[in-house]
């Protein structure tokens, strides 16, 4: 057994594990965006392979993404060209429109705002696993954002599993076919409640003759009401917060969909602007 992330070293086949031809994440983000009438200038955290950040950019902004997969960011500059692709942590970062990543030391000023939104798709802001890391992040958000600026973020809900445990502790597999050999995965989600995270264990197996690989990863649970709090206390107006419809919803958004009012199902979507 051995450990890594294959789908994190390997973006195709994070993109044929996980399509999304219909590039609903990026239409939905666009959607938000221009609900509130956004400025053209975004920055994607968590951008993965590209595919929203090359949608946002079609849709005529001018984007850069942000990831900390090298491997990541050399398949969205290479499949997804567009945007502007740097290496970045979620966590702590400061950005500026025509210069690489400046990384911070805790506590240093940042540069001024210089992007009208912030989206962060895909759970990404889940991996902001304490109080200090999710303060880190917004606090970057706020230094990144000009007066008046957007933060769009979808991620899963820690309120779904407040009583259910329908997702919990039973192994679920997947299986694809990608450059001709077949892969297994096999996913077991668990809460660990200590930590206030939901922990993912996922092995692989392929019919290649291949070492299994075992991948573990975890995403802080959030409840609605202390994202709320969070971002209230970072000097955000919440504008949306609601379990749906969103692009990994179901049924998913579709395109004049208007955002729901409950915060229930085991997706959570929030909109929320900067002070001017």
């Amino acid at each position: 057994m051995t450990s890594g992330n294959l789908l994190t070293d390997n973006p195709e086949l994070y993109e044929a594990r996980f399509p999304d031809p219909e590039r609903l994440a990026g239409r939905w983000a666009e959607d938000c965006l221009r609900r509130y009438a956004a400025g053209p200038s975004v920055l994607d955290l968590g951008c993965g392979t590209g595919r929203d950040a090359a949608q946002l950019h079609s849709a005529g902004r001018s984007v850069v993404g942000a990831d900390l997969s090298e491997e990541m960011l050399a398949y969205a500059r290479d499949r997804h060209p567009g945007p502007r692709y740097v290496r970045a942590d979620l966590r702590n970062f400061s950005l500026g429109p025509a210069a690489p990543l400046v990384p911070l030391a805790p506590g240093e000023p940042g540069a001024p705002g210089v992007f009208d939104a912030v989206v962060c798709l895909d759970s990404a802001l889940l991996y902001c696993h304490t109080n200090d890391e999710l303060d880190g992040f917004l606090s970057s958000c706020r230094r990144n954002l000009a007066p008046g600026g957007l933060l769009v973020a979808e991620m899963r809900n820690g309120a779904y599993f407040l009583g259910r445990n329908d997702l919990l502790d039973t192994p679920r597999d997947n299986s694809l076919t990608w450059q001709g050999v077949s892969y297994r995965s096999t996913t077991t989600l668990r809460i660990d409640r200590t930590a206030q995270l939901l922990r993912r264990t996922r092995v692989w197996t392929t019919d290649d003759g291949s070492a299994p690989v075992e991948q573990r990863s975890a995403w802080r649970l959030l409840l609605p009401q202390e994202l709320r709090h969070f971002l209230t206390a970072h000097g955000f107006t919440v504008l949306e917060l609601h379990d749906g419809p969103g692009p990994r919803t179901e049924p998913p958004w579709q395109e004049g969909d208007l955002p729901g009012t409950a915060a229930d199902a085991d997706r959570l979507h929030v909109v929320a602007r900067l002070a001017g």
